[in-house]
């Protein structure tokens, strides 16, 4: 059944049943592998995009729920001119968030999506925010440290 969607803002049309998670829709149909595949059950952020600029686990959204809701990727992040978004992705590359970089496309959409709705978080939002996000290398205080840097970034 074909499908169009809206991802990194351009229209793309896939034939895949109604059924099939975004997660893989993204990965095998059209090609945007910076998205991950972690646990499979939305537990552990690895596979966050934005949908309709909402932090949303892909690997259990059938891509018949999408609709017409934009979908943005880690790729696709680059391209926006998000204040959130860029400043996340300065902030991350300065404190050098990143170890073995599994998870870090799902923490990056989380963080954009935390800073979009709320530029001024404290420990207990971000916590809220990052909470379905794991990390096996435990990089948890850096991801802190750089949302509140970026942030910070964003006040000017």
């Amino acid at each position: 059944m074909p499908f169009t969607l809206t991802v990194n803002g351009e229209s793309r049309t896939v034939d895949v049943t109604e059924d099939k998670p975004l997660l893989w829709v993204l990965r095998e149909d059209l090609g945007l592998t910076g998205t991950k595949y972690g646990c499979g059950i939305a537990r552990c952020g690895a596979c966050t995009v934005s949908v309709d600029g909402e932090a949303t686990r892909s690997c259990r959204l059938p891509v018949s729920s999408v609709g017409e809701r934009p979908v943005v990727t880690i790729e696709g992040l680059e391209g926006l001119d998000s204040p959130a978004g860029l400043a996340v992705r300065s902030a991350w590359r300065q404190l050098d968030v990143v170890q073995c970089g599994y998870c870090q496309s799902g923490q990056i959409m989380s963080a954009t999506a935390l800073l979009s709705e709320n530029p001024d978080p404290d420990d207990r939002d971000i916590d809220r925010a990052m909470r379905g996000n794991l990390c096996r290398c435990g990089t948890y205080q850096r991801i802190r440290a750089a949302i509140h840097q970026a942030a910070d970034e964003m006040k000017g």
